[in-house]
């Protein structure tokens, strides 16, 4: 059993979302890790705005939640990812974007100002 954290969703959340989550796969070979607990790593990256090798060793390996979320945030044909679509689900109330992702934003949004006065 791993701690639980104010950003984890219920087993009984999850289990609606599950589906969703594991079409964005294909299987190849069983899986290794516990996929509620990489979509709760993902919910407290989000919450929480770390960075990835911040990530609390009671999820699993930082890399493989890196790996999910960048196959779960693909856009679909309606151009809306998957962790959207699971998050609406799961009744998510956070940011959609990681830390870096809106300081990013945010600096990209600052840019052209920067640029106009130099």
């Amino acid at each position: 059993m791993r701690k639980t954290y104010p950003s984890d969703i219920s087993r009984e959340q999850f289990e609606v979302i599950r589906p969703l989550l594991e079409a964005v796969r294909k299987t190849t070979k069983p899986r290794t890790v516990d996929l509620y607990d990489v979509f709760c790593g993902v919910l407290y990256l989000l919450k929480s705005g770390c960075q990835w090798r911040m990530l609390p060793s009671d999820f699993p390996k930082w890399r493989t939640v890196y790996a999910y979320f960048e196959k779960w945030r693909e856009p679909g044909p309606d151009d809306i990812s998957v962790l959207e679509q699971a998050l609406k689900k799961s009744g998510w109330r956070g940011p959609l974007q990681t830390g870096a992702e809106r300081l990013d934003a945010l600096y990209h949004h600052r840019r052209p100002e920067c640029e106009e006065y130099r």
